[in-house]
């Protein structure tokens, strides 16, 4: 989904509603209908309704929207003191503006921020399932349930625990400024204008500037707006009442959110009913930085609540118990029938990934599959063969079009040619660096487009070679196809990293897998074949190294984006050989294997 590309004309209804003497106002876009049922905006700090601009711009024809100044913000009302702008009091409004805008059907909630903050107390409230149908939660925790976080990380300190936990610290130091009386009133009197605000989302995030519509009030609601912070991060966090809801709710963690990390949201599942999660490398401003993508998603969420339209994308979002690292992702992987592949596929589906299994051979790809959806999990085979670039084009197509754009790819298939250089035919080449070289220039094109396009960056993984770096006798061929998926990917690291697609070349060693045996070796008789191909495999059997070894590697690498990932110990060597001792390297490629 694209960014909106202009700036958005909202025609907004105005009216009030009154809860307990405090007037809230109430913008609204068309009527509530059967088919059009209420979406209501929740906006944070510091902004008001207008932040929701682009994405109703996106999504006005297909909800009746509903968005509202909060208490203290905007046109709405701005009680004297802090004790009126504790969370029960936010919900309550919450309430009222939902009853006033839709009394007799639930409304479906979207909410970022503080507004996220607040709204998480009024789905914990008694009964909100009958007035609030779904919630969609943007950069905005239960304080109650990141208090109960927080002291459990505390209770048991492993250093990973307490990396966590001082790292949640350290982003969320601004609230203890926040919280002071009298400084950040006027830090904020003299330096918070909306031209700076809109540097600094620019800067920050990448904000199309096009995006950004702020309210006349915007200094004065920076300030008004500290009172939800003096009102109730000390109470929650020291105190916290952690409380579950019934009401279906879908968080949307965006892992570059300068102020919550993505570990704060590890307990979210212990008190939600039906709980959804996407994890996206975005920022906090998600709904200025790329409304499109969120309208998109909260529409195909609303619509699966309802039970109007299946998404994929939604289904794959699905959390039943702990979120797992790779949850809600969709990964491609080629060559996925044996060997790397299937490993590969084994693990990113037992942590949490959708995977889409790709082989020329359809039988194998299809065993791999009934493994994983035997066990649980979500898998598809197809039969490809890496080879055809349009038959890699049609896949590519064909996978967005059923099963959404891909998080993860794997460009994993691959085949050897052993033997003197000058023994190969040119068929024996042609084919070695179509399969090797090209199928994986054609997988990460043909995906990598989609992953711009989409704007919500993404990882691709190249499985190359320690022969990448390690020249030798009678694999020369080979080995060029592996420096050059290396170099490739290198270079593809450099052009992607803009749109936050990682690329990272993965450089295993000697491997057991049934690659060997199926090895040609140029220049040999059918018999001289069978006896290389048996010496060779005995060699790889009893070095023992399994793939299921590479295949952890390669998921460290999705998670670290790691550009260049030596696996075994032979290919670690080697690597640091040939960049520093490049002469014992070419020496060393005069022993003959086989």
């Amino acid at each position: 989904m694209t960014a909106i590309d202009h700036k958005p004309q909202i025609g907004w209804r105005r009216r009030t509603v009154e809860r307990d003497g405090v007037r809230l106002a109430v913008f609204e876009l068309g009527e509530p209908a059967a088919d059009r049922p209420t979406v209501l905006l929740v906006h944070g700090w510091p902004d008001t309704h207008a932040l929701w601009a682009p994405v109703a711009d996106a999504i006005a024809s297909r909800y009746h929207l509903v968005a509202y100044d909060t208490r203290g913000y905007g046109e709405s009302d701005a009680p004297n003191g802090d004790a009126p702008y504790r969370l029960p009091e936010l919900a309550a409004d919450l309430f009222a503006v939902a009853d006033a805008v839709s009394p007799d059907e639930p409304v479906h909630v979207v909410a970022h921020d503080w507004g996220s903050v607040q709204t998480w107390e009024a789905v914990t409230t008694p009964g909100a399932e009958d007035r609030i149908a779904s919630f969609v939660s943007v950069s905005g925790p239960n304080l109650d349930h990141l208090g109960a976080w927080t002291r459990r990380q505390l209770r048991r300190p492993t250093p990973k625990a307490l990396a966590q936990a001082l790292s949640q610290a350290l982003s969320s130091a601004y609230t203890a400024v926040f919280q002071l009386p009298v400084v950040p009133k006027v830090l904020f009197a003299a330096g918070m204008r909306p031209a700076i605000w809109r540097q600094f989302l620019t800067t920050l995030e990448g904000t199309d500037p096009k995006n950004l519509e702020f309210a006349p009030t915007f200094r004065a609601d920076a300030v008004s707006g500290l009172r939800y912070y003096r009102a109730n991060i000390r109470e929650r966090l020291g105190t916290p009442n952690p409380r579950s809801t019934k009401v279906p709710v879908f968080e949307v963690v965006n892992t570059r959110d300068i102020a919550l990390r993505k570990a704060i949201f590890a307990n979210t599942h212990e008190y939600t009913d039906l709980l959804w999660r996407i994890d996206t490398p975005t920022g906090h401003w998600l709904p200025y930085t790329n409304p499109g993508y969120l309208a998109d998603i909260a529409t195909q969420f609303i619509e699966s609540i309802r039970g109007a339209d299946s998404s994929p994308i939604i289904d794959r979002a699905r959390q039943r118990g702990a979120h797992q690292p790779q949850s809600g992702k969709l990964a491609v992987i080629t060559g996925a029938g044996s060997g790397i592949g299937r490993e590969t596929a084994y693990l990113l589906s037992a942590q949490g990934a959708e995977v889409i299994l790709a082989d020329i051979n359809l039988d194998a790809a299809e065993t791999t599959a009934a493994t994983i959806t035997s066990g649980g999990g979500s898998a598809h085979a197809y039969r490809l063969d890496v080879a055809d670039t349009d038959g890699f084009g049609a896949f590519a197509e064909e996978v967005t079009k059923r099963h959404g754009v891909a998080d993860i790819v794997i460009n994993n298939a691959g085949i050897g040619l052993a033997g003197h250089v000058l023994d190969a035919t040119d068929e024996q080449i042609r084919r070695l660096v179509d399969i090797n070289l090209m199928g994986v220039m054609t997988g990460s094109r043909v995906f990598g487009r989609k992953m711009v396009e989409r704007g919500l960056g993404g990882q691709i993984v190249n499985l190359a070679s320690a022969a990448a770096f390690t020249p030798q006798q009678g694999l020369g061929g080979y080995s060029a196809t592996k420096a050059g998926v290396l170099m490739f990917s290198e270079s593809l690291r450099a052009e992607l990293a803009e749109h936050r697609i990682g690329v990272s070349a993965i450089c295993p060693g000697i491997v057991d897998t049934n690659i060997v045996a199926a090895t040609e070796f140029a220049g040999a008789s059918a018999d001289g074949q069978k006896q290389l191909q048996d010496k060779m495999s005995g060699m790889y059997h009893k070095r023992n190294f399994t793939p299921d070894r590479v295949a952890a590697a390669i998921v460290d690498a999705i998670e670290s984006n790691a550009p260049v990932v030596p696996v075994t110990v032979e290919a670690k060597v080697g690597y640091r050989i040939y960049r520093f001792v490049p002469g014992l390297s070419r020496r060393m490629a005069r022993t003959k294997l086989f």
